[in-house]
């Protein structure tokens, strides 16, 4: 147990031993087992997207096993996937990388104005696969909120009780949001800081975008001066808004970029004090041996160390 990873676990005095415990798994595991920072590989977007336009670009990703492999191969700090990609290879890999279940999942085969995801499964799912986490969308800006919040609120109830640690895909949509909205600097914050109030132990957000979308808002960070020009700024105003740095916060790699466009996206998280990646199509959608060598670039990043 090192210094840092026992004061992080010190913000989160209300959660009980198996909890932390199970935290302290996500944080002393991979090549950044120790630091505090985390890359963690995500894959739902078989489920979130379809099969061809998540695994075509590298056919292998059709194997659940791949993705397991992949994470242990690369150094990850945990794999989170649905149940059925779980289920699939979990006793195959026991105890070899935590696990992440993602405990509800939306489908692109009907886009609705106000998203809402469906509870796919359960924190006895969760339990029964040997996972130290579940994790849950929510969509801040959606008209559907009310009952995501109210799920979240039930399943973190549970998931704690039993131990288990809470991740928060917080991913602000709906009518009333604009598309640059969806990143905008002051939705994104929002977005975070709702995540840590429904009891995360974890947030995931997308990183943002300079742009304001709320008005009420842009008074406040024109009249107060916040600095939200460069990425970096930007990083530091979420992981501030998230209990003033003491939750732990880390940014989704979003869509296929190139190396040199992701990794220079990177470096302005790690500057800007982010915990770490949740890293899905950037990683598994490229040749294995490609990809691994870009999770080690980002985990050297975020572990402090110049490429």
């Amino acid at each position: 147990m090192t210094p840092r990873v026992r004061e992080i676990l010190s913000w989160y005095g209300a959660d009980n031993p198996g909890t932390l415990t199970n935290l302290a798994r996500l944080m002393n595991t991979g090549r950044l087992a120790g630091t505090g920072k985390m890359v963690i590989l995500p894959v739902d977007q078989g489920f979130e997207h379809g099969p061809a336009r998540s695994f075509a670009k590298n056919p292998d990703g059709y194997d659940p096993a791949y993705h397991f492999n992949l994470a242990i191969e690369s150094g990850c700090n945990a794999y989170a996937a649905p149940l059925g990609a779980l289920e699939a290879c979990a006793r195959d890999y026991a105890g070899e990388i935590p696990l992440i279940l993602k405990i509800n999942n939306s489908d692109t085969l009907f886009n609705p104005k106000a998203p809402i995801s469906a509870l796919t499964s359960s924190v006895d799912d969760a339990l029964r696969l040997g996972c130290a986490a579940i994790g849950f969308t929510i969509y801040p800006g959606s008209s559907e909120r009310k009952h995501m919040y109210e799920e979240i609120a039930e399943a973190t109830r549970e998931a704690k009780k039993a131990g288990l640690a809470v991740v928060i895909w917080s991913y602000p949509r709906g009518e009333a949001l604009s598309k640059a909205g969806e990143t905008a600097i002051d939705v994104i914050a929002y977005a975070a800081h709702v995540a840590c109030q429904l009891g995360a132990n974890i947030v995931k957000v997308k990183p943002p975008s300079s742009h304001v979308e709320q008005e009420a808002a842009r008074k406040v960070y024109e009249s107060e001066g916040i600095p939200v020009d460069t990425m970096t700024e930007r990083i530091k105003h979420i992981v501030h808004s998230c209990f003033n740095g003491k939750r732990i916060v880390i940014f989704s790699g979003g869509e296929t970029k190139s190396t040199g466009e992701l990794l220079e996206e990177i470096k302005g998280m790690a500057a800007g004090g982010a915990f770490g990646s949740i890293m899905g199509r950037n990683a598994f959608q490229r040749p294995k041996k490609e990809s691994i060598a870009l999770l080690h670039q980002v985990m050297d990043l975020f572990a402090g160390k110049a490429l």
